[in-house]
């Protein structure tokens, strides 16, 4: 059997995104022990610059050894107790299935529903929240990634603080693509991901907690469902046992948070700010070439996420064929839609190292000529010269 060398791609899906060259070569890096002295200052290193794209000071803050899949259900997990009743906002595939997190865990599941492509409605929320007067969490998509709809994290938060509940956020697509301010929006529980605007190989999940989250994880009267996840077990390795010891929990997955470190530097090398502005420049040239198209965003513009486009498909096209024409004509990858949005939009990723304007103009170009030997039912010839005149403004 020879060995395995993938095809080289240009990732422009809902994730993973391209990963930076500079985190490939942090990836082959010598393996060293998970409890050797070297590989501890490392990883106060990256709690410190995870806390940096958190915007937070939470001490527990740290990736969890699993994908953003695993720091969603650490989140529920430590947090959800039997009995427990949870607000769960959904406008997308992500708020489903924290509602299967809520459950598995024992709790009820209340269900606010928004249309999919739209952002979580507040009233709404206020609304099921007065009638749930023993509600004990909120739990929300800050960034939909089957819809690519951003929602108003800060005030959501608020609203779930105004009726004693804690507030746990989804942010495995806007971490690192979009202003996400965890003290100054007062969230109690957040988790991402890797693979998507970090530009880093998926399998691991930043997560943070305040001082709120931990005390009632301190104080649960139940044990946590999942060993692995309990991070009563989990902090006494991530955290400091004194002069800098650590208890033994799992082996760590050590050259992939190699990886990780690297992309948080690069991530800190460019600026956190920086990286939002970026990720918004280069949508607004996307944005004039599909539309100069022919083709819209399912999502209203002031909910729009920059780093993740929903894109609808002209009548007429086959979603799977244009997909399967752009990977073996292009090597470019685009996504499906998901959910109730499948085979009515696709989803074009500007993440992390991905987010450029070479591949802007790849992207746009690559789908004009694919779409235009198909439909007339688009403006032919047009995209690329409309981000052109974006960026030559």
């Amino acid at each position: 059997m020879p060995s395995f060398h993938p095809p080289v791609r240009t990732l422009m899906g809902p994730g993973p995104s391209d990963v930076s060259p500079r985190v490939l070569e942090a990836l082959s890096r010598p393996t060293i022990g998970h409890l050797d002295p070297a590989f501890v200052a490392m990883m106060d290193e990256m709690k410190g610059m995870l806390r940096t794209a958190f915007c937070t000071e939470n001490e527990l803050t740290m990736p969890v050894s699993a994908p953003g899949s695993a720091g969603m259900e650490t989140c529920f997990a430590n947090l959800v107790e039997p009995g427990d009743k949870v607000i769960v906002c959904q406008n997308g595939v992500f708020g489903g299935r924290m509602k299967e997190n809520v459950e598995r865990c024992g709790g009820v599941a209340v269900m606010v529903q928004d249309t999919w492509g739209t952002a979580v409605d507040p009233a709404k929320l206020e609304a099921s929240l007065k009638e749930n007067t023993d509600a004990k969490i909120v739990a929300f998509v800050h960034a939909e990634t089957s819809t690519g709809a951003l929602s108003d994290a800060k005030t959501l938060c608020e609203i779930a603080h105004a009726h004693d509940c804690l507030a746990i956020v989804d942010a495995v697509t806007s971490l690192g693509g979009v202003p996400l301010l965890v003290d100054e929006w007062n969230i109690d529980a957040i988790y991402s991901g890797t693979q998507k605007c970090l530009s880093c190989t998926p399998g691991l999940s930043p997560v943070s907690f305040n001082d709120r989250a931990v005390e009632k994880i301190k104080n649960r009267k139940t044990p946590v469902q999942s060993w692995f996840l309990d991070l009563n077990l989990v902090m006494a390795y991530w955290g400091d046992g004194g002069g800098g010891a650590r208890s033994y929990h799992h082996t760590a997955p050590i050259n992939a948070l190699y990886g990780l470190h690297e992309s948080l530097v690069i991530l800190e090398e460019e600026g956190l700010e920086a990286a939002w502005q970026r990720h918004a420049y280069h949508h607004q040239a996307l944005r004039a070439g599909i539309e100069a198209m022919g083709l819209s965003f399912i999502v209203p513009e002031g909910d729009r996420l920059p780093q993740l486009n929903a894109v609808t498909i002209p009548d007429g096209v086959a979603d799977a064929d244009v997909r399967k024409q752009l990977l073996a004509d292009y090597n470019l990858e685009i996504g499906a839609g998901l959910g109730d949005l499948a085979g009515k939009v696709w989803r074009i990723g500007l993440m992390g190292f991905a987010c450029n304007k070479t591949n802007v103009l790849f992207c746009l170009g690559a789908l004009d000529a694919v779409l235009s030997g198909m439909t007339d039912n688009i403006n032919k010839g047009v995209a690329v010269a409309a981000a052109m005149a974006f960026y030559q403004q």
